[in-house]
């Protein structure tokens, strides 16, 4: 069994890409947003280097696959090196690869996965890692200095922006998607993570948005 390390968000990311038609106030005249989700794009490409390899393989989740057989020296070196030019890397530390899990399950909950929202986080995590949350939480804080709390608080806000930019969502409907008590607890986490409160990250966007479109 390996692990493997992505240096790409779990969520999804968007940004834009440029072609040369041109915006205001530049030679560009259209701007096309993209969509991409990462963690497809890590599975097709650990799909395509074990492959290479012909190795026997099954993914199992985002950041786990399970081989059949045990590569050698020089092809381990060889995956590794052919992964590491995309940002992935292979965790050999067993703490390292506990925490990888906790955060990609703290994802799930996070992005709205139903089966994941039906726990609480401690409870979906020691039920999904069979480990005691205790544990769990100490592992966690050791390793990134930062604690559980905080990393889904940060994963939280992630969201948030990417349903204000992408999606339009007032604050009610952002703190019911998140499962906050009130937009008051949203907007209050929000600022102390970015510095912003909700309203006024919103207004950015817009006022972004309004000085990119294309002039008639």
């Amino acid at each position: 069994m390996y692990l493997f390390k992505d240096y790409f968000l779990t969520l999804k990311i968007y940004f834009c890409i440029f072609f040369s038609h041109s915006l205001k106030n530049s030679n560009y005249l259209m701007k096309i947003n993209v969509k991409f989700d990462f963690n497809i794009i890590c599975k097709k490409v650990l799909c395509q280097q074990l492959d290479a390899m012909n190795l026997d393989y099954t993914l199992n989740g985002v950041g786990e696959v399970l081989l059949k057989q045990t590569p050698n020296s020089d092809q381990m070196q060889k995956i590794t090196n052919n992964l590491a030019n995309f940002g992935i890397e292979i965790i050999s530390d067993q703490q390292t690869a506990l925490v990888q899990k906790i955060k990609d399950a703290i994802t799930l909950i996070v992005s709205g996965d139903e089966e994941a929202q039906k726990y609480n986080v401690s409870s979906y995590l020691s039920g999904k890692l069979d480990y005691s949350y205790t544990y769990l939480s100490n592992i966690f804080s050791e390793v990134t200095h930062m604690s559980i709390e905080n990393f889904v608080i940060l994963k939280k806000i992630d969201v948030a922006k990417n349903l204000i930019i992408e999606h339009n969502l007032t604050l009610t409907e952002i703190a019911f998607k998140l499962n906050y008590s009130s937009v008051a607890h949203l907007s209050t986490q929000f600022k102390k993570t970015t510095g912003l409160t909700p309203s006024t990250f919103q207004k950015i966007i817009k006022k972004r948005n309004e000085r990119v479109l294309p002039q008639d």
